[in-house]
């Protein structure tokens, strides 16, 4: 029983944070609005109900197509700006080299 509380508390405080993440990122693009947030609130609330009506494995896919949908444009930012990384490492490198770094003790 102990379990089960643990586990339900778990999946509903998931549930809570990640729509509400959802919202700030839904408000970011589209704008503040309360019929915005309303059509948001409605579409997370069917999310929901529908996920919890349906098996899991389906449920799991489409979770990891969601979170395979968020990693690409990351990965494509990682390569695009590799060029970048590189140049501002030989930088901070010979900055170290050249003692020109502030060291904290």
């Amino acid at each position: 029983m102990i379990l089960l509380l643990a586990v339900l508390l778990f999946a509903f405080s998931t549930t809570i944070s990640w729509s509400y993440y959802g919202l700030k990122s839904f408000t970011y693009l589209f704008g503040e609005g309360q019929k915005k947030e309303l059509v948001f609130k409605a579409v997370v609330l069917g999310a929901v109900v529908v996920g919890s009506s349906i098996n899991l494995a389906s449920v799991m896919d489409f979770a990891d197509a969601m979170i395979l949908a968020m990693a690409l444009p990351n990965l494509i930012g990682v390569y695009l700006l590799t060029p970048v990384v590189k140049r501002e490492l030989k930088a901070y490198w010979a900055d170290y080299k050249a003692g020109r770094l502030q060291i904290y003790r």
